[in-house]
């Protein structure tokens, strides 16, 4: 159970690593020369590391319907009000590529880079590494942020806040 910021910080810090690890499996697919490979396993990875940052926040789908109905419609509106449509709710491949056309350009460049004569490989890792990070760590924020606010943790006069 989240009791202090400083738990919160714990978790925010594991999941970081999580979202770094696969970003990395994901910039090694982005250097395939295959159309399509790193898309479908950017699909893979974010479907089981999504739900994997939710649940170590306590917000994953079973754990919130779980929860008494009031603080269920807490844990969905506070996500609501941050435009994350994945907190508290299952994670379908339509979900992860509703979210993967956000980051459109990004993958886009990718998929093309990969065919530029040398640099192109590494051009694509990067970016596929990017947008990965960037996904990841955009669902710990919202978490964090969900979490912080269901656990009433303001910050300011707790044992380890300021992070």
């Amino acid at each position: 159970m989240i009791r202090t910021i400083a738990d919160l910080d714990a978790i925010r810090n594991d999941c970081r690593r999580m979202v770094t690890k696969r970003a990395a499996v994901s910039a090694g697919v982005a250097v395939v020369p295959i159309p399509g490979a790193d898309l479908v396993a950017d699909v893979g990875l974010l479907s089981k590391l999504l739900p994997a940052i939710s649940e170590r926040f306590g917000l994953r789908e079973d754990q919130v319907r779980k929860m008494d109905a009031t603080r269920a419609q807490q844990v969905l509106a506070i996500a609501g009000t941050l435009g994350n449509n994945v907190i508290g709710r299952a994670v379908s491949k339509r979900v992860v590529i509703a979210l993967l056309r956000r980051m459109g350009v990004r993958v886009a460049t990718a998929s093309v880079a990969r065919y530029v004569p040398l640099i192109g490989s590494a051009v694509a890792a990067t970016i596929s590494f990017g947008a990965m990070k960037l996904a990841g760590n955009a669902h710990i924020e919202d978490c964090y942020a969900t979490a912080r606010a269901l656990a009433g943790l303001d910050g300011a006069d707790l044992p380890g806040a300021g992070g």
